[in-house]
């Protein structure tokens, strides 16, 4: 699910890119940056290598590194340029309940415009699985943050008790094992799978399955608290 402000992780104290003292710097630097980004949603990123980076950006790897210091540091930087880029992020302002909910629907909608931030997110997500690789802990953190907030959202959403709240945390991982599904098959397929509906028939079942009193059968829209 490539709405990456959701559950944004708290950053880390890290080394950080050099700071370009001219306006023609610092071009160079975001033009660095967006070209890493085509790659690595292309290639991933043990595929991708700091020479064809460079030699997209017409400069040597030393100069790539002038900017970036390291290969892991450019992947990071473009991780944060992705929450920087991102439509509609709630941030900390971000919906409650019913509300959030219908911001996934909307987030899916959005995301089938974006196909190279989605191709992006769904490469290297998939890709940070593997030992030692320099996103894992954004990915885990991430995970881990929008987790709570589905759940948060379903909670308020269904009106749960307590005692209910595992149900909200299963279901919360159904939605963003959806949402990043619906994703590799909409990367594959685009005529054949609309992210937006099927999210929201999702998201719509789940909470007739948890508070059917509340939510009945529906139309197959994520319902509104108007």
């Amino acid at each position: 699910m490539s709405d990456q402000s959701a559950g944004r992780p708290a950053r880390r104290t890290k080394a950080a890119p050099r700071t370009p003292r001219s306006p023609e710097a610092r071009r160079r630097q975001q033009d660095i940056l967006h070209i890493a980004m085509d790659t690595f949603a292309a290639r991933g990123y043990n595929n991708a290598s700091l020479a064809e980076i460079a030699e997209r950006a017409g400069l040597t790897q030393a100069g790539v590194l002038h900017y970036f210091r390291s290969k892991s540091l450019l992947l990071t930087s473009v991780l944060e340029l992705r929450d920087r880029t991102d439509i509609g992020r709630p941030g900390s302002e971000r919906p409650r309940g019913l509300a959030f909910l219908r911001h996934l629907v909307d987030t899916a909608h959005r995301n089938a415009e974006r196909e190279g931030i989605v191709r992006l997110y769904a490469v290297l997500s998939a890709e940070s699985v593997t030992d030692d690789h320099p996103a894992q802990t954004y990915f885990r953190d991430r995970y881990t943050g929008l987790r709570a907030f589905v759940a948060d959202a379903l909670v308020e959403a269904c009106g749960l008790p307590e005692a209910a709240t595992g149900r909200a945390h299963d279901a919360a991982n159904a939605v963003i094992a959806v949402m990043d599904g619906l994703q590799v098959q909409w990367l594959l397929a685009p005529d054949s799978v609309d992210m937006a509906a099927s999210t929201d028939l999702v998201i719509t079942s789940l909470l007739a399955a948890l508070a059917p009193d509340r939510f009945g059968p529906g139309d197959g829209r994520a319902p509104s608290d108007d």
